[in-house]
């Protein structure tokens, strides 16, 4: 089981996939940059700002991306770190660059102020999990979320009375 955040252009293929929320984009910069005292931006003004981001091809990157890209707009990229934490904290924080990510990030950013992206993508977070196994523990877990279990394939099981 996996949780994947995709743009709306995209599905999960080959797995069984339940969506669990939609979000937009927002940017982040550190407190002292020109942008922080800014309500809203838009992609074109932050097409000129040094960016840190999710490594190229990646489900978060790409997102960003093609929102760039159908705008015709190009950015910089100039950190690739793994980690949403590590991005805000450690990069943005420090003032090295910008960053997009989900607006359900802002509650947990500390040293980091958040910006409305007036034309930023949507992005559709999964629970994700594979179609022909299901462990106990994921079956635990999909109850918990209120995600009904998908009849198994196969055979039907006959019982002895």
């Amino acid at each position: 089981m996996a949780f994947l955040g995709l743009p709306t252009t995209a599905r999960p293929q080959g797995v069984a996939a339940h969506e669990l929320a939609r979000d937009r984009l927002v940017a982040g910069v550190a407190p002292d940059h020109p942008l922080a005292e800014e309500s809203a931006v838009d992609l074109r003004r932050l097409s000129s700002e040094v960016f840190v981001d999710l490594p190229a091809g990646t489900a978060g990157r790409v997102q960003s991306d093609q929102a760039f890209s159908a705008a015709g707009l190009s950015r910089d990229v100039a950190f690739e770190v793994t980690t949403v934490d590590f991005i805000m904290a450690r990069l943005v924080g420090q003032g090295l660059g910008i960053a997009m990510l989900p607006s359900a990030y802002v509650p947990q950013l500390t040293g980091v102020t958040a910006i409305e992206v007036t034309d930023a993508p949507t992005r559709v977070e999964y629970v994700i999990r594979s179609r022909v196994t299901r462990t106990p523990a994921a079956t635990a877990f999909l109850a918990t979320l209120d995600i009904p279990s998908e009849p198994r394939t196969g055979p039907p099981r006959l019982s002895r009375a």
